[in-house]
């Protein structure tokens, strides 16, 4: 019986955190075998803009790949497209994937990310229903669009208002519904959601918020319309799911690795250099549960582009012989129109938020605090809050309200780092 393929390290997930995994171990001189194996058919790519430049035409799908495949075969690193991990046996270093194959692995690292969440409501394939998380997502609803005028876009967060900003831009009439008070709710305080909706309304987006979904409507196979809880149908030929995700960390998770409830965002349990309870398994990116010092030391999922980043970059160090605790400052970006919004620190639980500048402009900044010390910016349109504030995020520095409101200011020359976290 032949023996099955054998990789010193097996990459499962072939987006931003494991690609930058196998980039930085090549970079930092690791020279035992690598493959990254991803279940998509394609060479690896930027995630961020299918929800932005992609859904709008303004980059074709080369200009949004990671590394070109020479880089990939230049650096021999194997890459293994289509193809899904089902199961892991942490015992015999193998895993097994849906087409009933083995793959053996010295060090596996866990890099899947996570499937969009589904409204119980919906069916499970209907036409004209949409998440946006492959580029098969978007090239779905790219073919479909001539068809469409109107759009329903479930939820109010990042990726459902970069998608109705596109689709704003493309000519359709969107409605975005969102079950809590605000958009954002979850990712910024309640000054910039309030902008954000004015800023949706004045291109003609209708946001709705309170809102309950209750189901869709359908004609022949294809969506034609989403039906309130107050049984109210608003009529569509298109409907984004925009809910979050779902870990994809099952086969961890029937291995025995120790995975986190619902109420820490799921994910697998990794220790601060991203090590999960099963020996020699790695996890890294959005599918990753860890306790966060900007987070006050609560477990949680960061789903960003920095988080994955810096995590591959703890193992590639771990696995080349420098041993470094993950504690990185998180950063996000979104692009809404001719807005850039950059936030810089996590702002759960604070007490107090400060405006800085005239939200009229469409440039300005938020300032959060906990217990009068900076713990999160947001910064519409004026990078250089975002640049100067990160420090004071970084030191978890106190500051004066007073002081952080005013924007003559520049924040690089307001109080010093606290002695202590």
């Amino acid at each position: 019986m032949p023996q099955p393929e054998r990789y010193d390290v097996l990459i499962v997930g072939a987006g931003h955190a494991g690609a930058q995994a196998a980039i930085a171990l090549r970079q930092r001189g690791f020279e035992g075998t690598i493959a990254l194996l991803g279940d998509e058919a394609s060479l690896p790519y930027e995630r961020p803009p299918l929800s932005k430049e992609y859904l709008a035409g303004d980059k074709p799908f080369e200009r949004i790949l990671l590394r070109p495949a020479s880089f990939w075969s230049d650096r021999l690193i194997t890459l293994l497209p289509g193809c899904t991990v089902v199961a892991v046996d942490p015992a015999a270093h193998r895993v097994t994937t849906a087409t009933g194959g083995a793959i053996g692995y010295g060090t596996l690292i866990w890099a899947t990310g996570g499937v969009p969440r589904r409204l119980s409501c919906m069916p499970p394939a209907l036409t004209g229903v949409h998440s946006v998380r492959t580029r098969a997502d978007v090239d779905r609803m790219i073919a479909e669009m001539p068809a469409v005028d109107r759009v329903v876009v479930i939820g109010g967060g990042y990726i459902g208002l970069e998608a109705a900003a596109v689709l704003t831009k493309l000519g359709k009439q969107v409605t975005v519904l969102e079950a809590q008070d605000r958009v954002l709710s979850r990712v910024t305080g309640e000054a910039m959601s309030r902008f954000y909706e004015a800023e949706h309304r004045a291109y003609g987006v209708e946001i709705r918020t309170g809102v309950a979904v209750a189901g869709v409507e359908d004609a022949a196979g294809m969506v034609s319309g989403v039906r309130l809880g107050d049984g109210e149908v608003l009529a569509c030929q298109m409907v984004i799911v925009g809910i979050g995700i779902v870990p994809a960390v099952a086969p961890l998770l029937a291995a025995g690795a120790t995975c986190v409830g619902a109420d820490q965002g799921g994910g697998v349990r990794v220790d601060d250099r991203c090590r999960t309870t099963l020996p020699d398994v790695f996890a890294i990116g959005d599918c990753a549960a860890h306790a966060n010092a900007f987070a006050g030391g609560r477990v949680i999922r960061l789903e960003s582009v920095q988080n994955a980043n810096d995590q591959a970059t703890i193992v590639a160090k771990l696995l080349t012989g420098t041993s470094e605790a993950y504690h990185a400052v998180p950063w996000f970006w979104s692009n809404q129109y001719d807005l850039k919004l950059q936030t810089v620190g996590l702002l759960s639980g604070y007490d107090h938020a400060v405006v800085r500048g005239d939200p009229d402009s469409r440039s300005f900044s938020v300032v959060y605090l906990k217990e009068g010390r900076v713990i999160a910016l947001d910064c519409v349109n004026r990078v250089r809050d975002y640049v100067q504030g990160r420090a004071l995020v970084a030191g978890s520095v106190v500051v004066a309200p007073a002081l952080l409101a005013d924007p003559s200011i520049d924040l690089k020359t307001l109080g010093a780092p606290a002695v202590e976290r």
